[in-house]
């Protein structure tokens, strides 16, 4: 199922490789059902007219980085239905009170990544540089005759090999820094979720990014995620923690 096996392509994503923590998902009424999916827990929350089925992206989250999930929506009724981005929420609770977390869409990520790629193109062209001008360096030496007499002498034959590597690596550089980035943003147009229109019966799914979670001294952070499709919400309460707590 395509909205599951997306979930492997978050390796190349910003905050999906991941260490530290895991979270719990906790049932909340007879229309949800915590379990275990491939090694890894999930949550089932059914209505009327929808079902949603939410699981962590990686076996374990950054400590302090931004929660990743896949989550799948089935249509269950008659009529098509619409799911937006916009209108997930994500609450924090912490001593009693709630806060927002940031839902980071599939728009910012984009954004992150044309950021990341103008910052290494800058450092590939700073690279580039430095090798084109030890290359045209490179033909010039220094000699010392058995006299005592010094000079400088210059060999077209080792500059021109010099150039030429230096002209090989530079456009290794370059073409592995655009290939990252076409592959990074490969991966985000096919892996994260974004606004649907699902047809009566039609699966949809990818990954929900959000903000990472206020620290709690090492403790366990509880958040709830809202997802509505339609006009049904479904609440899914989640607690994350250091892994083995």
């Amino acid at each position: 199922m395509r909205i599951l096996s997306v979930a492997a392509l978050c390796a190349a994503v910003s905050g999906c490789v991941s260490t530290g923590e895991t979270v719990s998902f906790k049932a909340s009424g007879p229309q949800q059902q915590a379990m275990m999916r491939d090694g890894q827990p999930a949550l089932v929350s059914r209505q009327k007219g929808s079902l949603v089925l939410v699981r962590p992206a990686a076996r374990q989250l950054q400590a302090n980085g931004r929660p990743v999930f896949v989550v799948g929506i089935n249509n269950l009724g008659r009529q098509p239905v619409d799911f937006r981005v916009a209108q997930v929420e994500a609450i924090q609770h912490v001593a009693g009170s709630d806060f927002e977390m940031k839902v980071v869409t599939y728009e910012m990520l984009v954004q992150e990544e044309k950021n990341r790629q103008v910052a290494a193109a800058l450092l590939t062209g700073l690279a580039a540089g430095a090798n084109a001008y030890g290359a045209s360096q490179a033909g010039y030496g220094h000699y010392t005759t058995p006299s005592g007499r010094t000079g400088t002498f210059y060999s077209p034959t080792a500059a021109a090999i010099a150039q030429n590597n230096a002209s090989i690596q530079n456009e290794a550089m370059i073409a592995a820094t655009v290939e990252t980035g076409q592959r990074n943003m490969a991966v985000l147009e096919q892996a994260v979720i974004k606004d649907n229109t699902l047809m009566p019966g039609e699966w949809y799914g990818g990954q929900l990014h959000l903000a990472p979670p206020t620290d709690q001294g090492g403790g366990p952070k509880t958040y709830t995620i809202v997802i509505t499709v339609g006009t049904e919400r479904h609440v899914i309460d989640i607690s994350q923690g250091p892994a083995g707590a």
